[in-house]
């Protein structure tokens, strides 16, 4: 009961981590919720709602039931290990008293021939028979139940090992990687990462991918609201396993991850990584790369910032939305569809200091523009621009120009490396097999008697008892019977209906004559 009762306070426990956002998986979205939330974020933060997982008090449920369960199944395995050694009990003297009571009278056959005939039945029954005294045989079966039941939570007490010992020594972390780009297994490649305490970040295998292409597609079809619904991604990596291997080319989609350096790579996300040439006052290109925008919506309207440190002059910063199918209307600009048929990026300009010389670690896709005067257009108005792939635009007061080289996409993976999966699932395939065990083997006892009855003939009984509800316990007294007197080679002379539970139950005579 304890054990049940922190399974179930473990399961409850677990419910805020699937819910509050956790710094171990995005730890853009908990930086969202904090800003959004500034009164309750402090004080969900002090209770480790942001990584409950690791927080002390999932941590103490965790012991408790991992110490509750190897509590019980100690004393239960001991115990079920004598049981194992004891023989079936003897013969009780009133078989009539059993739920489950036979006779027969035999004729052609003497009580040694239908004592070998029960023991040959039973141990082709596969029960453990013993003599059980006063011309009778005691038979038991059904300790693989309890075998089961043991099975099943030691097998549990595994689970618990493999996950924690995953936690100490694995890794998990997270990175985008647009076309064209390679990621390298090295903490510096990571957007995020988080390691055991017994994991070395320094010692991570050396792989690598590059993603050559993704594709991606989406349903076009305008019947029912499936329209727009993405129907498939697939990206292309050139996967080096080690140094000084060739590249091989191998796929990932969804749900099938790729497996690389012991450790596996998830396709969890994808979306736009337009690629820009930022020119400062003096013409000199200052920046040339992909900038990953964050989706938004269904249709993949996306966010993005670009940051030019390096600029003559003062840093420019630019704040962009990307609609991968551009249309303009009454309210405004919007996508009408996910895939790139018609791209366009907006965006808008700033001058000044990024604040990225002071040391301090900023959020890729956030500008910080306290430090930074938003360029003005014409009339006065702050500064707009639409570019698509190819066409370039002019800062205003002659800070350079903005050049939109194309859209290319990019593929967000996580990878995770958990040395104990594999004993985990071992475990769970365990559990799985001794709960069948423990709900449907029976733990039956079976006595067959043989005594003198009228003359010339032998009085045959079977008793039966279940250890537990039984509800085919009847037909299985009937079948030891019937296959009794087949094997004893002698002939039913009469069958004798036992009133069970205010009711007749007996033998049909023509159903076991020989």
């Amino acid at each position: 009961r304890t054990a049940l009762f922190l399974l179930l306070l473990l399961a409850v426990a677990a419910v805020p981590g699937s819910v509050i956002p956790q710094r171990g998986i995005d730890e853009v979205a908990v930086s969202d919720y904090i800003d959004a939330n500034p009164v309750s974020a402090p004080w969900l933060d002090r209770l480790g709602m942001f990584d409950v997982y690791a927080s002390p008090w999932f941590s103490a449920i965790y012991l408790l039931l991992f110490t509750s369960l190897v509590g019980c199944v100690l004393p239960r395995t001991r115990a079920h290990w004598r049981a194992l050694r004891t023989p079936p009990p003897r013969t009780p003297r009133h078989l009539g008293r059993l739920p489950e009571h036979r006779t027969a009278e035999v004729d052609g056959a003497d009580a040694d021939a239908v004592l070998a005939a029960a023991r040959s039945v039973l141990r082709g029954s596969r029960y453990r028979v013993v003599d059980g005294g006063g011309a009778s045989v005691s038979a038991q079966r059904g300790e693989l139940r309890e075998t089961g039941n043991l099975l099943f939570h030691l097998a549990l007490v595994g689970v618990l090992v493999s996950v924690a010992v995953g936690g100490l020594v694995g890794y998990r972390g997270q990175a985008l990687v647009p076309e064209g780009k390679a990621f390298a297994n090295s903490l510096t490649s990571y957007g995020s990462f988080d390691a055991g305490p017994l994991a070395d970040p320094a010692d991570l295998p050396p792989f690598r991918f590059t993603l050559e292409s993704l594709a991606v597609r989406f349903e076009e079809q305008a019947t029912g609201n499936q329209f727009s619904a993405p129907r498939d991604f697939a990206a292309q990596l050139d996967v080096v396993e080690a140094p000084g291997e060739e590249a091989v080319t191998r796929p990932l989609r969804v749900n099938e991850p790729l497996r690389a350096g012991g450790a596996s790579v998830y396709l969890a996300g994808n979306g736009y990584a337009p690629r820009f040439v930022v020119r400062d006052a003096t013409g000199e290109v200052v920046f040339d790369d992909q900038v990953p925008f964050l989706p938004q919506d269904a249709f993949y309207t996306s966010t993005g910032v670009v940051k030019v440190p390096d600029a003559a002059g003062d840093q420019i910063g630019l704040v962009g939305q990307l609609y991968p199918t551009y249309v303009l209307t009454e309210q405004g600009p919007t996508s009408v569809f996910p895939d790139d048929r018609d791209p366009a990026v907006l965006f808008t300009a700033f001058t000044g200091d990024l604040g990225l010389d002071g040391g301090e670690p900023q959020n890729a896709y956030v500008l910080e523009t306290e430090a930074m005067t938003q360029l003005q257009g014409e009339g006065g108005e702050p500064f707009r621009a639409a570019l698509r792939p190819g066409q370039s635009v002019e800062l205003p007061d002659g800070a350079g120009t903005v050049t939109l080289e194309s859209v290319d996409r990019y593929v967000g993976v996580t990878i995770r490396h958990d040395p104990a999966r594999g004993a985990a699932l071992v475990f769970a395939l365990l559990a799985i097999a001794g709960l069948m065990a423990s709900l449907f083997v029976p733990r039956r006892r079976v006595w067959v008697r043989a005594s003198d009855g009228a003359p010339g003939r032998v009085r045959l009984e079977v008793g039966a008892l279940a250890r537990s509800e039984d509800h085919g316990l009847g037909a299985e007294a009937d079948r030891v019977l019937a296959e009794v007197l087949a094997a004893a080679g002698g002939r039913d002379a009469r069958s004798t209906p036992e009133r069970i539970d205010g009711g007749p139950r007996g033998v049909d005579p023509e159903a076991t004559a020989t």
